[in-house]
């Protein structure tokens, strides 16, 4: 993982994040998605900053795990698509621009730190790398999951493959063919949440997994994740999805998706 020049803490903690809150002490680093008024979607700036903090805890010895929550009711809304179609609100971020493009389908894999996602608010299309991404997602009971991209015209090509990474792929394709809400008992069921519990009970619930995981070697899980890499299945690049992503935003169909999304009406739809 090395899309930005040498981070040390000093210039690390030198930066301004405009969409992120993070802190980082006694060996864990927690990256709070902060765009609130957004649903937190995900703005490239944005994007950019999750890479630069992950680069960060992933060359810095003293992070041992790392902690993805985010403010408000929405977890993650998915991706911004005013922001990734060019309208680009201004921001006071620092944070120097990737040497790469970044594909935070990719980012949890290279990383080898343990990564807990705090799951207090709904979660929908991308949203959902942060949790297929993450080693152990704690939810809570009342959060709504969703994959409404069909009903937009498009669909969720890197986010199933995340998502096949950790859920059968039968289940997958339905859901993301179907466009439902998912629930999250349902979730825990196929493997995408390891835990459900209630609102009174998750910080303790997380907190009690950062206790465990301080207890063993940081360089035998780091070795161990290397390793957990190395033997997944190689399917499709993250960079030839979004490229089939961006076919079908780009066919008529998609236009006119995200067109009646806009308009709050039904889409048309010709197949085309």
């Amino acid at each position: 993982m090395q899309i930005f020049k040498t981070i040390d803490k000093e210039s690390f903690n030198q930066q301004t994040f405009a969409f992120l809150l993070v802190e980082e002490k006694s060996n864990v680093l927690t990256i709070t998605l902060n765009r609130e008024n957004k649903r937190n979607a995900l703005h490239p700036q944005m994007v950019n900053e999750i890479a630069y903090a992950f680069q960060y805890a992933h060359s810095n010895k003293d992070i041992w795990m790392l902690i993805i929550q985010a403010k408000g009711k929405v977890f993650c809304a998915g991706a911004d698509l005013k922001a990734f179609a060019g309208i680009i609100e201004p921001n006071n971020s620092t944070i120097p621009e990737a040497s790469e493009p970044v594909l935070i389908g990719e980012l949890f894999n290279k990383v080898y730190k343990p990564t807990i996602a705090k799951i207090t608010g709904d979660v929908y299309a991308g949203g959902f790398f942060f949790l297929a991404g993450a080693n152990i997602v704690i939810a809570q009971d009342n959060v709504k999951f969703g994959l409404p991209e069909v009903k937009r015209g498009l669909y969720p090509m890197q986010v199933m493959a995340a998502l096949l990474q950790v859920m059968p792929a039968r289940k997958v394709v339905d859901w993301c063919i179907r466009g439902y809400n998912l629930p999250v008992e349902e979730a825990e069921r196929y493997g995408l949440v390891t835990e459900v519990v209630s609102e009174s009970k998750i910080d303790d619930t997380v907190e009690n997994i950062i206790e465990e995981l301080i207890q063993n070697s940081p360089s035998a899980i780091r070795y161990g994740l290397i390793a957990y890499d190395e033997i997944q299945p190689k399917g499709a690049t993250h960079k030839y999805l979004y490229e089939m992503l961006q076919k079908t935003i780009q066919s008529k169909d998609g236009i006119e998706g995200l067109k009646a999304f806009r308009e709050k009406r039904k889409p048309v739809w010709t197949g085309e």
